[in-house]
């Protein structure tokens, strides 16, 4: 079966997403593209052999199952018109500006048996698979703490093409929401859930809402404590790098870049272990056990066409919308403790 596309958005996260369907060679045909802006709907049409079509609706009747690839605060109306058509949805990270709209679309899928993914992209990469992997052997020992740290250039104008996210009323608020969100739903599955958090928050850069600073300190419910820090910047060319460093009883792992490209573990100071490059991971990860995932968007494409459920589904993300609201609240009381 050939699942026929549609998507909405024509813009950054809309082209990442047809750029892995073509790299991942999914039996699929993006069939309609709708975006509020006709010239980006133009070229990504040209891009990807896509029609152009007027609205929403008509991008739903042209299609097996439907990209959300629009700013935060339409997402919830247009995963339940999908819902409601009996059309598969991908909708991108996060799912809602607010955790109440996040539990309805997640009513609203399930109500409607539709199968449904959310793009919470960091599962699939093979090196922290591998990182998880890991971590999960006896041989490390009890987790003591870990250390996160996520920076990217402020995504408004340049490279992202848009201003959208300087907006509250379209995306909500800022750095966590939009772009850690990720990152709390990497922490507890990598590290087990978490118990406690306590947070903080500033905005250096003055667009009302939009904090550019975040920093969460943890306590897990196995045991063991961490801290994340989130900013969005403004050195230019710097896009997005991450920083994971994790210390457990015996040994040490680290993984950096925005996506886990260099992963290294040690046991013994000065023995060092590690694995760069996303092939090299996958084959270290399947020779400890491991099943990466693989490409999020052939996975998406396979579970609708084998009508199965996809995974990570919305009820995933879920999970990173409480804690995303527990950091807020924390952080709005002054670093008050919060228990998730």
């Amino acid at each position: 079966m050939t699942v026929r596309l549609g998507f909405l958005g024509a813009g950054l996260i809309g082209r990442y997403h047809a750029d892995s369907l073509r790299a991942c060679g999914a039996d699929a045909v993006i069939a309609a593209v709708y975006d509020p802006d006709p010239e980006r709907a133009g070229r990504f049409a040209s891009a990807y052999g896509a029609t152009v079509r007027p609205d929403e609706a008509a991008v739903l009747e042209d299609c097996d199952a439907l990209y959300v690839c629009t700013w935060t605060a339409e997402h919830r109306r247009q995963v339940e018109a999908a819902a409601a058509a009996g059309k598969a949805v991908f909708c991108e990270k996060p799912l809602a500006t607010g955790l109440a709209d996040a539990r309805a679309m997640v009513d609203a899928v399930q109500a409607a048996g539709v199968v449904n993914q959310v793009g919470l992209v960091l599962r699939s990469v093979p090196g922290f698979a591998l990182l998880r992997r890991l971590l999960q052997d006896p041989a490390a020992g009890r987790l003591s703490t870990v250390i996160f740290r996520d920076d990217q250039e402020l995504p408004v104008g340049g490279y992202y093409g848009s201003t959208w996210r300087a907006d509250r009323t379209k995306a909500g608020a800022g750095t966590l929401l939009e772009h850690s969100i990720h990152d709390l739903d990497l922490l507890e599955w990598l590290c087990g859930p978490v118990a406690t958090l306590s947070a903080h928050r500033d905005n250096l850069h003055g667009h009302e809402g939009i904090e550019d600073t975040v920093s969460v300190s943890f306590r897990f419910a196995g045991g063991g404590t961490g801290v994340l820090c989130s900013t969005w910047h403004d050195l230019p060319g710097r896009l997005s790098s991450r920083r994971f460093e994790l210390f457990s009883e015996r040994a040490r792992f680290e993984a950096e870049g925005n996506a886990a490209e260099a992963v290294r573990w040690e046991y013994r100071a000065g023995e060092v272990h590690e694995a760069n490059g996303a092939q090299e991971q996958r084959r270290q990860a399947v020779a400890l056990g491991a099943t990466p995932a693989g490409n999020a968007d052939a996975a998406f494409v396979a579970a609708v066409a084998q009508g199965r459920p996809a995974d990570p589904d919305f009820s995933v993300v879920l999970r990173a919308h409480e804690l995303v609201d527990a950091v807020y609240r924390s952080a709005d009381g002054g670093g008050a403790p919060i228990a998730v």
